[in-house]
C-alpha cells in the first residue's frame, strides 16, 4: 500500500498502481502464437527498463513434447547465440499419483553454450496440454555485468505428469542483449500468447 500512495503523491489524475516492491509495469508488447516457428522480440528491450519479465500464457505446441526454449542477441535479431552458463530443477507429479521427483535436472543445464537454453521439459500437444511461467531479464543494456535471467514454468507434461521447471543463468557478455527469441525444440508454437513488460523501479 506505501508503494501506490509514494507513488501518486500530488497526482489529482491518472494513477499509478505499484507493485507491493515498488516498481511499476508496463506492458511493451504482446506476441499471439499462431503455428509460429519462432517468436522474436527485436524491439522495446533497452536502457528504459532494469528489469524485463516475458509472460507465457497457455502456450500450446503443435508438436508432442516440445520443450521451450529462448536464447538472445546482441545485434538486434539479426543472429542468436551468446554464450550462457545455467542452472535446471524439475519437480513432477504423475496424474497417475504413481511417480513424484524432484531433482537437478543435469541434462537440461548449460556451461559456456551458445546453444538455445530449454525452459521447459517436454509439454504436451494433446488439446488440453500447454505451458504457462515466467522469464525475467536483469539490465540487459548493462555494459558492464553479464546478464542474469531466471525462469518459473509449470507444463502439462507429454507423459501425462505435471511439471514445474526452474532455470536460471547468465549469458557472458558485457554487451547489451536488445533481443530475444524463443521456440519449440521439436516444432511451431500452435498457439498462445507471450507478453513483454518493462518494471520501473522506485528509489
Amino acid at each position: 500500500m506505501s508503494g501506490i500512495i509514494s507513488a501518486n503523491s500530488s497526482r489529482h489524475t491518472g494513477l499509478l498502481k505499484t507493485v507491493s516492491a515498488g516498481g511499476t509495469w508496463s506492458l511493451i508488447q504482446t506476441q499471439i502464437a499462431s503455428g509460429s516457428g519462432t517468436i522474436d522480440f527485436t524491439s522495446g528491450i533497452d536502457s528504459s527498463y532494469k528489469q524485463y519479465v516475458f509472460k507465457f500464457i497457455d502456450l500450446h505446441p503443435a508438436n508432442n513434447g516440445g520443450a521451450l526454449e529462448f536464447q538472445v542477441s546482441t545485434n538486434g535479431g539479426s543472429s542468436y547465440g551468446v554464450s550462457l552458463t545455467s542452472t535446471a530443477i524439475e519437480a513432477y507429479h504423475a496424474e497417475s499419483d504413481s511417480d513424484a521427483v524432484f531433482n537437478y535436472a543435469t541434462s537440461q543445464d548449460k556451461a559456456l553454450s551458445t546453444d538455445f537454453q530449454r525452459l521447459t521439459a517436454g509439454v504436451g500437444s494433446d488439446n488440453d496440454q500447454s505451458c504457462s511461467g515466467t522469464l525475467m531479464l536483469f539490465n540487459p543494456s548493462n555494459t558492464t555485468f553479464t546478464k542474469h535471467w531466471i525462469s518459473d514454468l509449470h507444463e502439462a507434461f507429454h507423459a501425462d505428469f505435471a511439471t514445474h521447471s526452474m532455470f536460471a543463468g547468465n549469458f557472458n557478455t558485457t554487451s547489451a542483449i536488445d533481443a530475444v527469441q524463443f521456440k519449440l525444440s521439436n516444432g511451431n508454437m500452435d498457439v498462445g500468447q507471450i507478453s513483454l513488460f518493462g518494471i520501473s523501479w522506485l528509489n
